[in-house]
């Protein structure tokens, strides 16, 4: 029986050794398979919101108390200064040779008791000096053009009625006369609290400080630009205001702005008239193409 006992023990000792003798063959064996095996496929990718970067990057919304306005930024392979990116939506802004085209409606982008009773821009004026006239805003088709490359006039052309040139907000300027060449201080009691109003045909216009502009973007901002391609400026520099003694007598001067750092003859708006530009443009006109209604 300790005969048998002892070999039965043996037996088991010899398959223990041959498994363990086995064993890294085994290993190798399954190391080849594994390479023969295709990749396990990828894990799935969490999924997420589009990213906000799709949404346009060239437009830049700006608050007024009646309406919201949008500034188009035109690119600097457009051709065109780098002001000329702060026309806001309503206007329409583009190179055509020489020549900086300004196309408008007409319609302010804030309120304005003129609009008819009912409109969404209809916005009361209480002041108690408010004399309004008869008329009302009326769409129109004003196109303007004006020079890419502004320069002094040798004659310097008097300022027409009419356009003499577009605020940023597609609101054209006139000149600082009324009808039959009167001064148009009796007409200033019917300027609404945006500093403009619209004539007979009902073109809405500035004699004075686009009010709605310089609100947004300061008292020394970049309002406009005239028929002659020179900016205007509103009626501060420096923090300090801009009086008729500080301009030529065109209604401007030259130095670096914030818009054109390396110099350029620029007009002023003032609070006493002539307000915006003297009697003659500064420099070589361009043209009014399309005053009126569309």
């Amino acid at each position: 029986m300790l005969f048998s006992s002892f070999r039965s023990l043996m037996t088991v000792g010899r398959r223990r050794a041959s498994a363990y003798l086995l064993l890294p063959a085994l290993i190798s064996l399954g190391a080849i398979a594994c390479a023969f095996l295709p990749p396990p496929p990828p894990p799935p990718q969490p999924t997420s919101a589009p990213p906000v970067s799709n949404l346009p990057t060239n437009t830049v919304a700006v608050e007024s108390p009646a309406a919201t306005a949008i500034v188009p930024t035109n690119a600097p392979e457009s051709g065109l200064p780098p002001a000329f990116s702060k026309f806001l939506s309503n206007v329409t802004v583009s190179l055509e040779g020489d020549f900086i085209l300004l196309k408008s409606n007409g319609l302010p982008p804030h309120g304005s008791p003129y609009f008819p009773h009912g409109d969404s821009l209809y916005e009361a004026y209480t002041d108690p000096d408010f004399k309004p006239n008869p008329s009302t805003i009326e769409a129109q088709n004003i196109v303007l053009q004006i020079p890419l490359h502004p320069q002094m006039a040798t004659n310097h052309a008097m300022t027409p009625m009419g356009p003499i040139g577009m605020a940023l907000d597609g609101i054209p300027f006139f000149n600082q006369y009324a009808a039959n060449h009167q001064p148009a201080t009796r007409e200033s009691v019917g300027f609404d609290q945006y500093g403009g109003h619209p004539q007979q045909q009902g073109m809405y216009h500035y004699h004075v400080e686009p009010y709605y502009l310089t609100g947004l973007n300061g008292k020394d901002s970049l309002v406009g630009f005239l028929l002659d391609g020179f900016p205007v400026y509103g009626p501060e520099e420096n923090g300090q205001p801009v009086t008729n003694d500080d301009l030529d007598a065109y209604h401007g001067h030259t130095h670096p702005t914030a818009d054109y750092p390396e110099g350029i003859y620029h007009y002023h708006i003032t609070a006493a008239m002539p307000w915006i530009s003297g009697d003659e443009f500064y420099g070589i006109v361009g043209k009014v193409v399309s005053p009126g209604r569309p």
